[in-house]
């Protein structure tokens, strides 16, 4: 049976790291760093999203500043606002929560936003950086899992690594942190031929593809070491009779509730092959909004 990787008391140590930094910022007669969120519309799960993020900035004592534009904001008023706050000396970091309404264009407004100011590490010029092994704003999930990593003393050193999901959010930087930590990295995906058998290949396996349950426990390499980045409702009950056969209680909660989030791995499968997995929820959500304020904190750094 493996271990459960507490990705909410890994995400505590990191808001605590950010915590002492803020504090030496202000003990050397400096400003709190601050985070501006953009929100447009009123998508409830969003609203639930910056709620969250705005706790961790109190908890951490970063300020922070909530812009809530109507769904009815054009591109050119929302860019409008992107560009007051890069300019505004007083913010270091610029979040617009996604997904924005339909009629906006996000690669569009991500791209406006200072590739200084860039906390979420999307800006073409940060993963260009990353891509070159150059310090840079790096993308929230990715890092804050590696951060995790290290704190539970998972080598990577000559390991083999699969990342299963190749957007420009979590797999790709994923594949990139890993492979500068020397492990050998493959990048996998839906269409990867034999995808069970390359999967039963990793040390350590990275789930961050979107399908809920697709992960079964015999895609596993017995002790490896499993990461799952997918957060999936399901209100279906017959996918949930199938992928929480291993899962008891989270079926009972489906049948009880009408719906149930998951992961894109059978976590009740994987415990009983992997060395160490991540739930869902308690897994990797933590860790991105960890890793947004270590963001927030480097980027007032370099700012001043």
């Amino acid at each position: 049976m493996g271990s459960i990787l507490d990705g909410k008391a890994y995400a505590d140590r990191i808001l605590a790291e950010v915590k002492v930094g803020v504090e030496a910022r202000l003990a050397k007669g400096r400003r709190a760093p601050c985070l501006a969120v953009v929100l447009v519309g009123e998508d409830p799960a969003s609203q639930v999203y910056v709620r969250g993020k705005v706790k961790a900035c109190a908890e951490t004592g970063i300020t922070s500043l909530e812009h809530k534009v109507p769904a009815t904001t054009s591109q050119a008023e929302l860019e409008a606002l992107i560009d007051r706050l890069n300019g505004d000396p007083g913010v270091d970091g610029i979040l617009v929560q996604l997904p924005l309404p339909k009629g906006l264009d996000a690669k569009a407004a991500l791209h406006r936003i200072s590739p200084a100011k860039d906390v979420d590490g999307f800006h073409p010029m940060n993963q260009g950086l990353l891509f070159q092994g150059l310090p840079a704003l790096r993308p929230c999930t990715p890092s804050a899992v590696m951060r995790m990593l290290e704190l539970h003393g998972v080598s990577l050193k000559g390991q083999r690594a699969v990342v299963l999901g190749r957007s420009e959010i979590v797999g790709k930087p994923m594949a990139l942190m890993l492979l500068e930590q020397h492990a050998t990295v493959t990048i996998a995906h839906s269409r990867t031929s034999d995808l069970p058998a390359v999967c039963r290949e990793a040390d350590l396996l990275v789930a961050a593809v979107g399908r809920p349950g697709m992960v079964e426990g015999s895609w596993i390499k017995p002790g490896a070491v499993v990461i799952d980045v997918g957060i999936n409702r399901v209100e279906d009950l017959a996918l949930g009779e199938r992928i929480f056969a291993a899962e008891p209680r989270k079926l009972e909660t489906l049948k009880a509730k009408g719906a149930v989030l998951c992961g894109d791995v059978r976590f009740g499968e994987a415990m009983q092959v992997a060395s160490a997995v991540t739930p869902v929820p308690g897994g990797v959500g933590p860790l991105t909004i960890a890793g947004l304020m270590r963001n927030t904190l480097q980027a007032s750094e370099a700012l001043g």
